[in-house]
């Protein structure tokens, strides 16, 4: 079992990097510094829109609106930091 909880904290800390690496990629294509245009940046983003937007978006319809700040995935991933917290601290002693 401790094996499971292994692989779910890797899996959520992956989860992690994955919305850094969104939320820079958005910045870098907000600010014109990536194309688009270019088959490769196109194939990422798109990738990381279908991997991050499930989580995001019920985060982005719960929080107001803030303008052009999109604060979202610092609110996941405080979320998913807390979720390993709580299996690091609680659950993963009480299993044998």
């Amino acid at each position: 079992m401790r094996a499971v909880l292994d692989i779910v904290l890797i899996v959520l800390d992956l989860y992690v990097w994955l919305l850094i690496a969104s939320a820079i990629l958005s910045w870098l294509i907000a600010f014109n510094v990536v194309n688009t245009r270019n088959q490769f940046v196109s194939a990422v983003a798109e990738f990381l829109y279908r991997i991050t937007e499930p989580v995001l978006a019920p985060i982005r319809r719960i929080m107001p609106n803030l303008g052009g700040l999109d604060i979202s995935p610092i609110i996941a991933i405080l979320i998913i930091m807390f979720i390993q917290r709580v299996i690091t601290y609680y659950i993963y002693p009480s299993v044998f």
